[in-house]
């Protein structure tokens, strides 16, 4: 592939990854969520009912710093509370008032998101996720020495 032709899908590539981030964005905020707890949650329902900590901070990409700050806010209103998970770790874990309100808010998310994908032939997701996770695996062997 010629650079310029790369230069021009990277381009458009990130164009569409700032207009993909923008619309889970303004969705969060439709749902009245900030980014940070729509994340949270997310990964929780994603998961069920719990999640570990750390598996937060990795499928979410949040800090820790404002990984905590969020959860010490959901913590406060009701909708989580931490239990020991090891001696280096903790499960995050939706209250029942948690859990219907995950429902409400990052759930609608994960339940549009499946539509979407449900409405999508099943080879073109499976090419559509063996892509990018070759792009990301490509990029990261890439800039690991940056």
């Amino acid at each position: 592939m010629e650079n310029h032709s790369a230069s021009t899908f990277m381009k458009r590539y990130n164009y569409l990854l700032g207009e993909t981030e923008g619309a889970y964005h303004e969705a969060t905020r439709k749902i009245g969520l900030s980014d940070s707890v729509s994340r949270i949650l997310y990964a929780i329902c994603d998961n069920g009912t719990s999640c570990l900590l750390k598996e937060i901070l990795h499928n979410s990409g949040l800090g820790k710093q404002t990984a905590n700050s969020a959860l010490r806010r959901l913590e406060a209103q009701g909708i989580i509370y931490l239990e020991p998970a090891g001696s280096k770790n903790k499960r995050v874990c939706l209250t029942k008032k948690g859990e219907v309100f995950a429902q409400e808010t990052a759930g609608k998310i994960l339940r549009i998101e499946n539509e979407i994908m449900d409405s999508w032939p099943e080879e073109d997701v499976q090419k559509y996720l063996q892509l990018t996770e070759a792009f990301l695996t490509a990029f990261r062997e890439k800039t690991k020495d940056l």
